[in-house]
């Protein structure tokens, strides 16, 4: 008791608090999310997200080569697909020669040991903006996970390491994963959103690959019928069960920092590794907080990068991954 015990003995110079830390960032806990698109010598600022950039795949190359020296050893694709290659069956995306399938290629062949993960959904090919086929006002479950385990193929042989399937279907883990065992991509990991939910932090992202829904007559206007309502916490636990279940490797939870409760709550239920998504609209909120002077962009990134470890993850998806690294 009080005085024998004095808890501010271990906060009295950095050498403790640095000695008795129980939460530590390292590179190793970062996924690196890239957005790609078609053209050479393409860097090109995302204006909703500032200093990060779609790239062509000559600057992807250079761009996983300076990963893998800061210690960065894993990334997670995603493709800005030309609006007419888009249609509501996902077509470009089991293109063997499509743009996914031509970045797994160039970043293993640029930096072969860099893990690459690859985002499996059709919003980035749909005409629709949608992550499955829309058919009479809905989105098609069965037939999405159809498209959606073709898709998953065709990454594995491209060389993806790890596919992640991010549209929320019902049942396309189990369908990813037979069609996978199927074609002998034993060890292709799936990295499964499981507990991704209908969020308002993703306009940014949807702005980097202008696949945002279509406000069409008789679609949905949004995608609340498929991703899972932001009230909600036991079924987040069931999805990921479920996705373990099926096949899941790794789940997910995303957003991150409204969610750090959903992120506790499944790491006390699961045993596979959990992932965060640290996504666009939080990232975009301290770049414009920080430009104001409001923020000490440094110093939140860390306690945000810290408090999403500290609740649980053990992989972190985060725009803020090379600026992170460059304060560690």
């Amino acid at each position: 008791m009080f005085p024998l015990i004095r808890n501010r003995r271990l906060r009295a110079s950095e050498a403790i608090r640095t000695l008795v830390r129980e939460t530590i960032i390292t590179p190793s806990d970062f996924l690196v999310p890239l957005f790609v698109v078609e053209g050479k010598n393409v860097k090109e600022e995302i204006a909703s997200m500032p200093n990060y950039y779609r790239l062509s795949l000559d600057n992807l190359e250079k761009e996983v080569k300076e990963l893998w020296h800061m210690g960065l050893g894993a990334v997670l694709l995603f493709v800005k697909v030309p609006d007419n290659l888009k249609d509501n069956k996902g077509t470009e995306a089991l293109n063997a020669n499509g743009l996914m399938q031509r970045a797994i290629k160039t970043v293993k062949n640029a930096c072969p040991e860099m893990l690459v993960m690859t985002d499996v959904a059709l919003d980035p090919y749909s005409s629709f903006g949608h992550d499955g086929i829309v058919g009479k006002g809905q989105i098609l479950n069965d037939e999405t996970s159809e498209v959606l385990a073709e898709m998953s193929i065709s990454h594995a042989k491209a060389g993806a390491d790890f596919v992640a399937p991010s549209d929320m279907m019902d049942g396309r883990i189990l369908t990813i994963r037979e069609a996978l065992e199927d074609e002998g991509f034993i060890n292709t990991g799936i990295m499964s959103y499981s507990a991704k939910y209908a969020s308002g932090f993703y306009g940014p992202f949807r702005d980097a690959l202008d696949s945002a829904p279509v406000d069409k007559e008789n679609v949905p206007k949004n995608k609340s019928t498929y991703q899972m309502d932001f009230s909600n916490r036991f079924e987040a636990i069931r999805e990921t069960q479920m996705d373990i279940e099926e096949g899941a490797d790794i789940v997910m939870v995303k957003p991150g920092l409204c969610y750090l409760d959903i992120v506790r709550e499944i790491k006390n239920e699961v045993d596979v590794p959990v992932a965060v998504y640290q996504v666009s609209g939080e990232y975009a909120m301290l770049k414009a907080a920080a430009e104001k002077g409001w923020l000490d962009h440094d110093a939140v990134m860390m306690e945000q990068l810290i408090a999403i470890k500290r609740a649980g993850a053990n992989i972190i998806a985060s725009y803020f991954a090379k600026d992170a690294v460059k304060l560690m």
